[in-house]
């Protein structure tokens, strides 16, 4: 019996936390020093959603990993792409490959590719030819919340005639699309998942409730409402970080409570987003809180939030 199999009968007679299996769907590692990475290299630094991110200009690695996770279980974890250098996305597979080979994490990986681009067809193909790719990223083209119409349409968009034709080709690769975009775009994604009903989708960072207004949030929960209708639709909740702010349970109760009550708790994932969420807070207290918050839910409804739905939905 594994690990993660002691842990999760434990846990399933227990409840405790202690013995709570987590399955991370959601990180990032980073060498800076052996790979070009834009967004973390180049001068001068662009503000980030949660303000300046120098913090995290860094390499991270396993050993960092797992020295940040603490006392939680990690047993399986997911690889998002990190913003690799554009020009060479399968550099990216190459490396986490090597790190896989020596460490045994991540257990999948979704990878970077670039749907509109002309080589859309061999970078999915080598995706989807190999073991440890489950989906693909490419954070489609979007607008501010200002600028945005229920008809709007952009290259890059969700609704760009090119990028669907590359869209319509992750089925045959039996890759899952990684959708980060802002909430009010959501009525393309739900257009995107009605079109596509065999490709999954999952949304990251929970949508993106950067507004915690009580109009920004009510929109937020309107947009859930719609996208969380197309069954091949799943929700990542992490990247609800606020700037300047500690990780805490007042503040970000609500938006786990309400994305779960909107996808239920089979549709749903905690994540870390790690290293990213470090500009605010330490890993240890980010899982802490989803712990604190997910707590009055059932054994079975927090095995699947924290362990079961990730490996369900990357077939780890």
């Amino acid at each position: 019996m594994s690990n993660a199999d002691e842990l999760r009968r434990r846990f399933l007679e227990s409840g405790s936390d202690d013995d709570l299996p987590i399955a991370d769907p959601h990180q990032h590692f980073f060498d800076i020093e052996r790979n070009y990475y834009p967004w973390l290299a180049d001068e001068p630094v662009q503000n980030f959603r949660y303000g300046n991110y120098d913090a995290i200009r860094r390499s991270f690695l396993p050993g960092d990993y797992f020295r940040a996770a603490g006392h939680h279980k990690i047993v399986k974890t997911v690889l998002i792409e990190g913003e690799w250098n554009p020009a060479d996305p399968l550099g990216e597979l190459r490396w986490v490959e090597s790190l896989q080979r020596e460490h045994g994490f991540p257990h999948a990986m979704s990878a970077q590719a670039w749907l509109d681009r002309e080589d859309v067809d061999t970078v999915l193909d080598a995706y989807g030819r190999h073991p440890l790719v489950r989906g693909i990223r490419h954070k489609p083209t979007a607008v501010a919340r200002a600028d945005h119409a229920d008809d709007f349409v952009a290259p890059g968009s969700m609704r760009d005639r090119t990028w669907r034709d590359g869209y319509a080709k992750l089925r045959d690769h039996r890759l899952l699309f990684e959708l980060q975009v802002f909430w009010w775009h959501f009525n393309e994604a739900a257009e995107l998942a009605r079109d596509f009903p065999e490709t999954q989708i999952v949304i990251n960072h929970t949508g993106l409730p950067a507004d915690r207004s009580d109009e920004g949030l009510k929109g937020w929960r309107n947009a859930l409402d719609v996208v969380a209708r197309e069954p091949n639709v799943h929700l990542k909740i992490s990247g609800i970080c606020i700037p300047g702010q500690r990780w805490n349970i007042e503040a970000n109760g609500r938006i786990v409570r309400t994305a779960i009550d909107v996808f239920g708790a089979q549709r749903c994932s905690f994540a870390s987003n790690y290293p990213v969420d470090g500009v605010v807070d330490r890993m240890t207290d980010i899982f802490d809180g989803f712990k604190a918050i997910a707590a009055p839910y059932s054994i079975a409804d927090r095995l699947a939030l924290f362990h079961d739905n990730a490996v369900r939905i990357y077939a780890m």
